[in-house]
């Protein structure tokens, strides 16, 4: 057990080591300011500005920095969906796999564009080394760079600064963050183990002397992106847990940072544009106050194991169903947490083989979203709630609700409002027509209230653009696939819209003076209330979901 907690201490350690050292970065690169890597990036920059028509000071107002998301992100599907439905007419396809079904292609376009990268197909019997590549693997930057450009205008737009130019925040997003990232991470896990090859499948000869197909690909490339960009789609069906995309404990523990090391910083990075750091610790602490007793429950669960197994051993006995050995509960545990956090969805273990404990704060971080949160949109939704927390907060004590100098009126509420409503809308509707047709629809492996918690999980990783699953689950239907993709675009566009309409309000308003009315929001108080804020406001709209789902079902393991 020490062993275990050692290793989720250390990995913590690292990640809040790394948050100062990329947060100026990221900072420094948003702000236009000079980089080590000028010399070799900025010709390459100016040439792609210049190819696609963009005026190095060109500025965006909030409608159109959506319109050019909404527009690109259109592009990029068209092109995505085309590729993969013509799969079996192009080059490297080793194995020679052919069509792929409308829908499986529909929802996987979708998917991975919207930045969550739900798989209802196995990658490696269903999508050849071009679909991989060229289709899957530009998106893997795209879409996390198209969340990290909106996240970083959010942070403009609420510092008082004009919102940017999306064509030119996505370029650097790409060129500064996740492709020198990604370069370093593919070689590290290359050298510690990780294929990289466009060889077809292996074979090898089994002890009792039958012949075996060994699927591999160009992995290593794949991923470090997936991890960096909070992508989470596979390479192979069963994704991180699979020994070539992640084969040993050095592998293990740089994917882990990768996909939390981003979402981490940016909080830094906010404070360095607001100049206010001592408010980004302050809310960098609201993240840990939730995320550090979510993997401490989930991690108790999994030691304690399950009580039907332990009284047939005899003896207590940590949960290991579902899990690699190489890893054990404890990376697993944590691993499961920070998927679900950051809205990753990479999984190195069954989240379907989760004990209670660990179902409920899985399901509960894919509820609040913001415990880390999304690639950039996750950060831009911690803020929303401190701008709902300070207008609570003022209308409770008399005082001018205002946010960084700036007052908080009925658009930025009724947009805040929208941000956070609908995400239930997009989980509870589907997650209610599709459990009143069991037998028809929900393709539950489970009965009972682990079979809720495996549709509402479904729909809620869906909704939260974090693409993991209670895997079981028959999802590889007409249904599923069109169900899924409502969750999946409402879920990633209207809040998009949202926060940056709400931004552009913000950076348009006149900044007021602080007087002895204001109320401060860089104070442990307002911190504290704003996590309040976030659990009830949070907590309480998913409750009877978790009731009937995870705590009834750790209730009934309990009196079994």
């Amino acid at each position: 057990m020490l062993q275990g907690i050692f290793q989720i201490a250390l990995t913590l350690i690292l990640v809040i080591a790394l948050t100062p050292i990329l947060g100026q970065y990221l900072a420094r690169v948003f702000l236009q300011e000079k980089t080590w890597l000028d010399p070799i990036l900025e010709p390459i920059e100016r040439r792609v500005y210049r190819w696609i028509g963009l005026r190095d000071s060109e500025e965006m107002t909030g409608r159109q920095y959506t319109q050019a998301v909404l527009v690109s992100n259109l592009a990029m599907g068209l092109l995505v969906f085309t590729i993969i439905i013509a799969q079996p007419f192009l080059p490297f396809n080793p194995t020679g796999l052919g069509n792929v079904r409308w829908d499986t292609a529909l929802h996987t376009t979708i998917s991975f564009l919207t930045n969550t990268d739900q798989q209802h197909y196995s990658g490696e019997t269903t999508l050849s080394y071009s679909s991989q590549v060229f289709a899957l693997g530009f998106l893997l930057f795209t879409s996390a760079a198209t969340g990290l450009a909106v996240g970083i205008a959010f942070i403009r737009g609420l510092t008082g600064r004009s919102l940017g130019n999306f064509y030119r925040d996505l370029v650097l997003a790409i060129t500064r963050v996740l492709l020198p990232l990604s370069l370093v991470g593919a070689m590290v896990l290359i050298i510690a183990g990780v294929p990289e090859t466009l060889a077809g499948v292996a074979t090898a000869t089994t002890l009792e002397g039958a012949n075996q197909a060994i699927a591999r690909g160009p992995i290593a490339h794949f991923e470090i992106i997936k991890q960096l960009g909070e992508n989470g789609g596979g390479f192979f069906g069963a994704n991180s847990a699979h020994p070539f995309e992640n084969p040993n404990g050095l592998t293990n523990l740089v994917e882990t940072i990768a996909m939390v090391v981003i979402p981490s910083a940016l909080i830094y990075t906010y404070g360095l544009f607001a100049k206010n750091l001592r408010q980004a610790w302050y809310v960098y602490g609201i993240v840990l106050a939730l995320f550090i007793p979510l993997v401490a429950l989930t991690a108790w669960g999994e030691f304690q194991g399950n009580s039907q197994v332990n009284a047939l051993l005899g003896s207590a006995a940590a949960n290991l169903e579902g899990k690699e050995v190489r890893f054990g509960w404890a990376q697993t545990a944590l691993w499961s947490i920070l998927t679900t956090a950051t809205m990753c969805g990479a999984v190195n273990g069954m989240h379907d083989s989760l004990m209670p404990p660990g179902g409920f704060s899985t399901l509960l971080n894919l509820f609040l979203q913001i415990v880390w949160g999304g690639q950039g949109t996750g950060t831009a939704f911690l803020f929303v709630y401190l701008i709902l927390a300070v207008f609570l907060t003022g209308l409770m004590v008399g005082r001018t609700p205002e946010f960084l100098g700036r007052k908080i009126e009925k658009p930025e509420i009724v947009l805040a409002s929208i941000i956070l409503l609908i995400h239930p809308i997009a989980v509870l509707i589907p997650a209610a027509v599709t459990l009143a047709f069991p037998e028809t629809l929900a393709g539950i492996s489970n009965p009972g209230f682990h079979g809720i918690s495996q549709v509402i999980y479904e729909y809620a990783s869906a909704s939260a653009n974090n693409g993991s699953g209670f895997e079981g689950l028959g999802d590889g239907t007409v249904w599923w696939n069109l169900s899924a993709c409502f969750s999946l675009l409402v879920g990633r566009y209207v809040p998009i819209v949202a926060l940056l309409l709400l931004a552009d309000g913000m950076a348009h308003k006149q900044p007021v003076p602080l007087t002895t009315g204001t109320l401060r929001t860089d104070t442990g108080l307002f911190t504290s209330i704003t996590g309040v804020i976030i659990l009830i406001l949070g907590v309480l709209t998913f409750f009877p979901v978790l009731a009937l789902g995870p705590i009834a079902e750790g209730f009934q393991l309990a009196h079994l």
